[in-house]
């Protein structure tokens, strides 16, 4: 893969890096030659990314090329609003207040190149600004108004900066080109690039260590290179064809921005993020769900001024789900009046809308896999001991979950299979786990899953490593088809 740094002038880049091209901006926007190159990473360090500059040219037509620009124009256009600057950083704002804390003035300029800036302390805000605004130059204006806020964060052209900047400037952009991240070596033996998001630390994700493993192997037989990643790669993004996420997923959470950024830049991504937003939200689907007359349990949206309503609506007892639940967690049943005013108390002083559902106990929930809207899997996932969920987990360690079933296809009856495949396709074309009760010869939906769970010696009993490969062709495929359309 070629790599090629764009300037307006070549003056302006006065640094020799092993197998880095430097390339004027009008020669890459018309030489020919340029639009015949199959696999390219454009570092884009114009002096402006202003609408309809050569600036963003360069960038819009990357990707129209399928080659890798940074900044995409994702990037640039988020610089532009300062709505989605302060939205993209507010999860680091503990950050920008521990490492402002010590300055005395109301108004201070973070320039980051390549990641890096020139004090060391402040080393860890640089690399994460850079992290969420993939740019080499970025300018980063704080106010200090009760805390600091980012006022403005927006690229430095390349030809102004300071002189005395220079050295290090060059230093940090010598040690960006010669990490692994841009290998030509390794890009080279491999078809495509897939990244397994993980969390090592999670005591119970979606895939346990050997299901992992035979993900990795199962992409290896398919000519993928594939890493491990976590939370900390979110700048290693680019690098990749492919965002597989095995960590468990939710909105306010690093999963979705990487979903998002994965997107933005290009990348097949499961789950994606539009998949995330759908399923991660219990108000959503009950709503989608219930428009489309796919059968749930009997339900309301409860707010402040219907939770009066709740008994005559749903009897007791009740389940009441905030939006956005998962795994159990967030799910309670109330038996009393009493117990419900507490609850509803405390739910709708998080959100303003929460769902309410009939309660009914089945000793176990169908669990159909889907992906490209065909069916995947099937289990049978009993309620933990004692419980009326599938996860107790206030319960003993051993007694958390419940038992499970693996079953061929020909032993799922029609309407739950039929129902899930609906519900799931409402959702979109990806990788779900929906949930299902079966109560008196009909099927209820009770989530989709965006993020199912894929372990080892449980989804895969049946299928075995076939699950694995499965799950990893659609994924090629999906880069196949993405490449097609790129060069069509």
């Amino acid at each position: 893969m070629r790599k090629l740094v764009v300037v307006n002038n070549p003056k302006d880049w006065d640094l020799d890096v092993e197998d880095v091209e430097v390339v004027d901006a009008q020669r890459y926007l018309t030489d020919p030659a340029y639009t015949e190159i199959k696999s390219a990473r454009i570092f884009n360090l114009c002096r402006s990314y202003k609408y309809q500059s050569s600036g963003y040219y360069v960038s819009l037509l990357a990707e129209a090329r399928g080659h890798r620009a940074i900044p995409n124009v994702t990037t640039i256009q988020d610089l532009k609003s300062q709505t989605i600057v302060r939205a993209i950083t507010d999860e680091i704002n503990e950050s920008i207040q521990k490492s402002l804390s010590k300055l005395k003035s109301k108004n201070f300029t973070l320039s980051i190149y390549f990641g890096q800036n020139v004090a060391k302390q402040y080393e860890k805000l640089s690399k994460q600004l850079h992290d969420l605004f993939q740019a080499p130059l970025l300018r980063a204006q704080f106010v200090y108004n009760k805390e600091w806020i980012l006022e403005s964060i927006n690229p430095i052209p390349v030809n102004e900066v300071p002189e005395h900047h220079l050295r290090d400037l060059y230093k940090f952009a010598r040690a960006y080109f010669a990490r692994n991240r841009f290998s030509n070596n390794r890009i080279n033996k491999k078809i495509y690039d897939l990244a397994i998001l993980v969390n090592p630390a999670d005591s119970d994700p979606p895939s346990n260590d050997k299901a992992i493993q035979n993900f990795m192997e199962a992409a290896e037989t398919l000519g993928f290179y594939t890493e491990l990643i976590t939370k900390e790669d979110y700048r290693r993004l680019s690098e990749f064809d492919a965002l597989f996420i095995r960590e468990t997923t939710s909105v306010n959470h690093h999963t979705y921005r990487f979903a998002r950024r994965a997107h933005a830049d290009g990348l097949v991504v499961i789950d994606d993020p539009v998949s995330i937003l759908r399923c991660t939200n219990k108000v959503y689907l009950a709503e989608l769900l219930t428009k489309a007359k796919v059968p749930i349990p009997k339900s309301m949206i409860i707010h402040r001024d219907n939770c009066n309503k709740v008994v005559e609506e749903l009897g007791l007892p009740c389940v009441l789900k905030k939006p956005d639940s998962s795994f159990s967690q967030g799910v309670v049943k109330v038996k009393t009046e009493e117990e419900l005013a507490e609850q509803l108390n405390e739910m709708l002083a998080e959100s303003d809308l929460i769902i309410g559902q009939e309660f009914t106990p089945t000793d176990f929930d169908w669990r159909i896999g889907v992906l490209d809207k065909q069916p995947l899997y099937a289990c049978k996932y009993f309620m933990a001991k004692d419980h009326w969920q599938i996860y107790n987990w206030e319960g003993k360690k051993k007694d958390i979950s419940g038992n499970f079933e693996t079953v061929p296809f020909e032993q799922v009856p029609f309407f739950v299979l039929h129902t899930a495949l609906k519900a799931a396709n409402l959702i979109g074309d990806g990788l779900y786990g929906v949930d299902v009760k079966e109560i008196d010869g009909k099927a209820y939906v009770i989530e989709v899953n965006d993020n199912p769970n894929i372990d080892y010696g449980v989804e895969d009993k049946f299928l075995k490593k076939d699950l694995y490969l499965t799950i990893l062709k659609s994924i090629k495929r999906r880069i196949d088809n993405q490449k097609k359309l790129e060069l069509s």
